[in-house]
């Protein structure tokens, strides 16, 4: 690998930063020790900051020479609501709250590069840190979007990185268009007309509608849709009655659709409706139809895809590099930023979870598992691909 030599014999260090964030996890929206920490150390490296964009959000803003050109880091910053089973020191000191999505290894990786920058200045333009908050479901990015982060920092290309457990720790990977998909939610509650249960034909019964509807949806993705187009539409929840003889006025229906474009959303979300109106309608009940869209899919600009992957080559060597990997339909709010500017969100490799370290829970090293932890074997690649991004895409007249 071609990593930058200051920052392995900064990996000591960066270790320890990530592993204070691992035990002190904060959730979104909640993140201002983690942003405290951050903004110290870009202080303490001369890197001026800038704060409370997306509430607790950091800039840090690193230039050099004369070149207008700017380009965008992003790490995120937040942790899950979720109870931690690992047991070895730097496990979560806060109940209900841990670091299993890696944001603090992202958080840790950054600092790495801004610490190199401000040091060795080799590039010419502007290259600005952008720690996020509120990644986990709190929509952050368009936060910061909407607190004037294009405007205050003009920023020619936004770039992002994620951790992929199961992956070969150290490897990079990425594809060109959509990669991650939208997330959306549906609450459907279908009123119908109590009764008992031994004279059903005295009511109308919710809970066989919500059957009905729920059947019929599914027919959207196997009929309506082309088959070319990917979606997922699921139920996740289904809440009706409170005892075994009685016919209930009202049943809901809760889930997820994810799509990797919008004109398929649109149709899935139109036909949903549809379906679960007439079908009440036909039956004698009324609904109640409620979509939620909360990030749209994540789609990488073909241009800054292409740089992205002669960075990583440069970084880790061609053999370690996957430039057509497959799409996941999770869902990632860097997609907000890539609405508004050109840029590239990448996988790197967590490995398979040897790496964890005695006390770990008996899960698997998977994202938002109880049993996950970054790994710190990473952080000095992550580091050295964020150095190589900024002097590569700002480069030094020679």
């Amino acid at each position: 690998m071609n990593l930058v030599e200051p920052i392995i014999a900064f990996q000591s260090e960066l270790r320890q930063i990530r592993r204070d964030l691992h035990a002190h996890p904060e959730l979104c929206y909640e993140e201002q020790r983690t942003a405290d920490v951050v903004a110290a150390q870009l202080e303490q490296w001369g890197i001026p900051v800038v704060r409370g964009l997306g509430r607790t959000g950091v800039v840090g803003i690193i230039k050099n020479g004369n070149s207008e050109r700017a380009i965008g880091l992003r790490a995120d910053m937040d942790a899950l609501p979720m109870q931690e089973m690992n047991t070895f020191a730097h496990a979560s000191r806060h109940p209900g709250k841990m670091h299993a999505c890696g944001h603090d290894g992202h958080t840790a990786m950054l600092l790495g590069a801004a610490r190199h920058l401000a040091q060795q200045r080799n590039f010419d333009g502007t290259v600005y840190l952008v720690f996020q908050p509120a990644e986990e479901g709190g929509a952050g990015a368009r936060q910061m979007i909407r607190d004037g982060l294009f405007t205050q920092f003009p920023m020619d290309a936004i770039y992002g990185m994620h951790n992929w457990p199961g992956t070969a720790s150290g490897t990079l990977s990425v594809v060109a268009g959509p990669m991650m998909a939208s997330s959306n939610e549906f609450h459907v509650v279908v009123k119908g007309k109590g009764a008992h249960a031994a004279q059903p034909h005295k009511g109308i019964d919710p809970v066989m509608i919500a059957v009905q509807i729920a059947q019929s949806w599914q027919a959207i993705i196997t009929r309506e849709k082309s088959p070319l187009d990917t979606a997922v539409l699921s139920i996740t929840q289904i809440h009706a009655g409170s005892a075994t003889n009685v016919i209930p006025d009202e049943a809901t229906l809760v889930g997820t659709v994810r799509t990797f474009t919008t004109p398929v959303l649109d149709l899935i979300e139109s036909r949903m409706r549809a379906v679960a109106e007439h079908t009440a309608a036909g039956f004698g009940a009324e609904v109640e139809f409620t979509f939620k869209r909360n990030y749209p899919p994540l789609v990488n600009h073909a241009r800054e895809t292409a740089f992205a992957l002669e960075v990583m080559r440069d970084v880790v060597g061609a053999e370690r590099v996957d430039g057509n990997v497959e799409p996941t339909m999770g869902a990632e709010d860097f997609a907000f930023f890539l609405q508004e500017k050109p840029g590239c969100y990448i996988f790197i490799g967590n490995g398979e979870g040897e790496h964890r370290d005695g006390g770990h829970g008996l899960g698997p090293c998977v994202l938002h598992n109880g049993s996950y932890d970054f790994n710190d074997a990473l952080l000095p690649i992550g580091a050295s691909f964020w150095v190589r991004m900024a002097e590569m895409s700002l480069p030094l007249a020679r």
